[in-house]
């Protein structure tokens, strides 16, 4: 059974499974379905058009469905929020349910959102993905699987950020990340990969990281053109699933359309991939 604060408001439309639990002054608005064993702590807002999965816990003053901040969202276009399970939102968080008729703003499972940090419009986020505090996610961008952004990181709209990027504080990206790699130094500039975070990995052998290194050295330091370096990456027949998820990601960044030909984000050669 349900437990819901007695100065919650619960639109009677909102479905509820399982044992969710609604704290004080919380607002869960119509046509929002909420998982089991979900808990929405006291001020925390869910707005129509939201589905949220099960086991998430959502802190206070967290607004999750809130309208698109996009001057050509047109009142009245019902549009989603859905969100997977085991997820946690700490304070303030905000994700914004998308723009256009039948469109989704996508959250997976298993993500952390520290305090203040928010995802806009048709962004998709993958499983197990860390934005700590102050990180903001541009509407329509993409934020692929172990991604770990630190505080006060901004994504612009329409980029995407490989599996497994690690990012330093206050760093920022405009042009597409590809996996793997380490976002430092401002904005758009790597610095090597993320080779820390890839002999951590159970699903990453040495081998793989070898590849891995392999396809990032042909991108940014054999200094051939793109279309020289898929080739060299093509003729790698024996790359495992990890270099050939690089690989990919720079097929579609090179043959992307706008507004998501964005280029890739730039190498500083003054450090050295390990």
């Amino acid at each position: 059974m349900s437990k819901i604060h007695p100065t919650a408001i619960v639109d009677p439309s909102a479905e509820l499974d399982g044992a969710v639990e609604i704290g004080p002054y919380a607002v869960v608005e119509g046509d929002v379905r909420i998982g089991g064993g979900t808990v929405i702590r006291s001020h925390a807002v869910i707005r129509r058009y939201t589905e949220v999965g099960e086991n998430n816990q959502i802190d206070s003053f967290v607004v999750l469905g809130g309208g698109p901040q996009d001057y050509g969202f047109k009142p009245g276009t019902i549009s989603y929020v859905k969100i997977g399970d085991n997820n946690v939102f700490r304070e303030g968080v905000t994700i914004n349910r998308a723009t256009g008729d039948g469109n989704v703003t996508v959250v997976g499972n298993n993500t952390m959102w520290m305090a203040n940090s928010h995802a806009g419009h048709n962004a998709i986020v993958a499983d197990n993905v860390i934005c700590a505090n102050g990180v903001a996610l541009g509407g329509y961008s993409e934020i692929s699987t172990r991604a770990i952004l630190s505080g006060g990181v901004m994504i612009h709209q329409f980029t995407w950020i490989g599996d497994m990027v690690m990012t330093q504080g206050m760093a920022g990206a405009s042009c597409h990340v590809p996996p793997y790699c380490l976002l430092a130094e401002g904005i758009n500039v790597l610095v090597g990969l993320n080779s820390v975070g890839l002999r951590r990995a159970d699903h990453i052998s040495r081998e793989d990281h070898r590849q891995i290194k392999e396809a990032f050295n042909l991108t940014y330091r054999s200094h051939l053109p793109k279309s020289k370096v898929i080739e060299r990456m093509d003729a790698c027949t024996d790359w495992g699933a990890p270099a050939m998820k690089f690989r990919d990601f720079i097929h579609k960044v090179v043959s992307a359309e706008k507004p998501y030909r964005r280029g890739l984000c730039k190498y500083s050669h003054k450090h050295k991939t390990r």
